[in-house]
């Protein structure tokens, strides 16, 4: 496959200007990808945590992120081998990178660091949205590196994106109808409470029994009023009767001596 005039001449306008940037510049955009795919795993380690104390679901997203970004990887490699797309730091005359050029046989279309950055994004998106702002800007900026150390041309890096930002959310929810049930399964085992944490915790009171309803004990530590027999205790006849009541009710105090 040849690469389209248009990307072509896009790729030489950001090398050129990549040159003109200060040498740690450079270094920071040889290492950032690299430096930002660390960042992800660890991202991935936290949402599993965090997901310890969350429902069944929660977890099994946590538990798929890292299978759908392998996923889009494996789409992203075997689409490169048939495509055979000689990378720009060959292909184009003249060009200048900032990164060494990838061996001959290591071809350029689609991105895989792109498709893995984007992947990684999608899937932390997916499971913990919060992240949103802070992943998605930083895949992006991890896909634009590689056209700026000059090993991959504009439209190797925007289809990897595109393909990593697709496959991986589809199998992560396809995956998480497989993991929810086990997920739940292991819970109610040590170990597997251990790995995969309790979920969410209910919170005093419910569920349980209202307080005070007839013929249900009160909750622990929840002491009855005073003079007043716990509902789940039974009522003593012999202490509590009857003209006992009615008395209580009509005899009026008599005049003061």
């Amino acid at each position: 496959m040849q690469a389209p005039d248009f990307s072509a001449d896009l790729y030489r306008d950001v090398t050129e200007f990549a040159q003109g940037t200060p040498s740690w510049v450079h270094e920071v955009a040889d290492v950032g990808t690299d430096a930002g795919l660390l960042l992800f795993a660890v991202l991935f380690v936290a949402g599993w945590w965090r997901a310890r104390g969350l429902d069944a679901r929660a977890m099994g997203l946590a538990l798929a992120a890292p299978f759908a970004v392998v996923s889009a990887y494996l789409v992203s490699e075997v689409s490169k081998s048939f495509i055979e797309e000689e990378r720009p730091c060959r292909a184009v005359a003249g060009a200048v990178h900032i990164a060494a050029c990838p061996p001959q046989g290591d071809w350029s279309f689609p991105s895989n660091h792109a498709t893995i950055a984007a992947a990684s994004a999608a899937a932390i998106v997916v499971a913990w949205r919060v992240m949103a702002p802070l992943v998605l800007p930083l895949a992006a900026l991890m896909a634009f590196s590689r056209v700026f150390v000059g090993v991959h041309y504009p439209h190797d890096v925007a289809a990897g994106f595109l393909l990593g930002v697709v496959v991986a959310p589809l199998v992560g929810l396809v995956l998480v109808r497989v993991l929810r049930p086990l997920v739940e399964s292991l819970r109610g085992v040590a170990a597997g409470a251990v790995l995969l944490g309790a979920g969410p915790v209910a919170a005093p009171g419910v569920g349980g029994p209202p307080v005070g309803q007839p013929g249900l004990a009160p909750h622990a530590g929840v002491a009855p009023a005073a003079g007043v027999a716990p509902m789940s205790a039974p009522l003593d006849e012999a202490s509590v009767t009857m003209p006992d009541v009615m008395g209580g009710v009509t005899r009026r105090p008599g005049p003061l001596p």
